[in-house]
């Protein structure tokens, strides 16, 4: 009987674990990030535990798998043991539900690699937070990959305490360190859109821990709609990217493979960037890297190209306003004004989303409405960001 007894619990475990395999072979993002190389000298001298919060956009109706990234790493990664729950004020978490990769908790990723988790039965709601708890033991560390501007409260504490509701001596973080995506089971999967952007796109001046990145704002109107609530939206913003050249991490077009081909349920792809390209070309005080319209225009042209041969569907962001920023001048602003205008008239695009319009001031076209500004005259604030979202036309993601 007993022997009898253990051939059923295995064989349940085992059915249990072919059922989450093959449900996540349907999975689709509901959250990810776009990481970056920063070097760190010697780093790795102890035991600690990373508890990173994370907005979705899609909920889980049953499984949900973890992707986990050494991407700009030179030595291999090794994390002992990785949990997630639904996230709680405080820095707290729900019930943390363990995460295994093939089968066991600790995964030792390659460099340059990135790994996906077993699935995890875990069910919640679209637009929920949850908490990733990774242990990484001591270990060698030059170089740490991460998102570096969450906009999220993220802790650290020394030790293994990724089944801790609470953590013990946590300190605050502002990046996600390793954490690439978290892709979830649904019957009923559309698709998700990549949103490829700069820091207007990563959520810049919104309010911290409040998700009004314009993406997140624009994912609760998609689920507000019956034709597109099965839609992901993914944010792949990084702060201070560029088009053409590398600096606040891969620019735009070294990096499409990497942030956007390599989420293989992307069905549209929204482009937000070239204001960094612009500003920096321009700049009166010290301009470096100049591009001219046409190469922005080149650039874009690639990109789409490239985007239609992976099948998606593109859909070009006019550059908001900048009139009054730091890097702002009269040569970068006519840069801009051209770009806009291909972008709202070329047959290229599979669409247009004019940010440009919904956030200028109509009395002074070059700058944000008042009502919209950050105060740097380059980011937009919460009611900028919503305006954004508010703007964009959810037919375009009916087709």
């Amino acid at each position: 009987m007993r022997n009898m007894q253990k051939v059923l619990v295995a064989t349940g475990l085992l059915l249990a674990c072919c059922a989450a395999h093959a449900q996540m072979e349907n999975a689709i993002g509901t959250w990810a990030t776009s990481p970056v190389g920063i070097p760190l000298g010697d780093f790795g001298n102890a035991d600690v535990t990373f508890r990173e919060v994370v907005h979705t956009s899609l909920g889980s109706e049953r499984f949900i798998s973890i992707v986990l990234s050494n991407e700009f790493g030179v030595d291999p990664l090794t994390i002992s043991a990785t949990t997630v729950g639904l996230s709680k004020s405080g820095g707290e978490v729900d019930l943390p539900k363990p995460v295994l990769f093939n089968g066991k908790p600790s995964v030792t990723i390659p460099p340059g690699m990135r790994v996906t988790s077993d699935g995890v039965e875990l069910s919640f709601p679209a637009r929920s937070n949850l908490a990733v708890n990774l242990f990484v033991p001591a270990q060698k560390m030059v170089m740490l990959t991460q998102h570096s501007f969450a906009n999220t409260t993220n802790y650290v504490a020394l030790g293994n305490q990724t089944d801790a509701v609470t953590l013990t001596g946590a300190k605050e973080m502002a990046s996600w360190r390793w954490l690439r995506g978290i892709d979830v089971m649904t019957e009923r999967p559309a698709g998700d859109i990549v949103c490829l952007g700069d820091s207007i796109t990563d959520g810049s001046k919104s309010t911290k821990d409040t998700n009004n990145r314009w993406p997140d704002l624009f994912a609760a109107r998609l689920q507000s709609n019956k034709a597109t609530a099965n839609l992901g939206v993914l944010n792949e913003g990084i702060g201070g990217n560029r088009v053409l050249n590398d600096n606040s991490g891969p620019s735009a077009i070294a990096r499409l493979d990497r942030d956007v081909f390599n989420n293989k349920s992307a069905k549209y792809l929204v482009i937000l960037e070239g204001i960094n390209d612009i500003g920096h070309s321009y700049d009166t005080h010290r301009s470096y890297d100049v591009v001219t319209a046409d190469d922005l225009i080149a650039a874009y042209h690639l990109m789409i190209q490239r985007a239609h041969e992976h099948g998606l569907k593109v859909y070009g962001a006019t550059l908001t306003p900048y009139g009054g920023a730091s890097y702002m001048s009269p040569a970068g602003e006519k840069v801009r004004a051209t770009l806009n205008d291909w972008i709202r008239t070329t047959k290229e695009l599979d669409g247009v989303i004019d940010f440009d319009k919904a956030t200028r001031d109509p009395a002074n076209p070059t700058q944000y409405l008042p009502a919209y500004d950050s105060g740097d005259h380059l980011h937009p604030n919460d009611a900028g960001m919503q305006a954004m979202a508010a703007s964009i036309d959810i037919k375009l993601f009916q087709k």
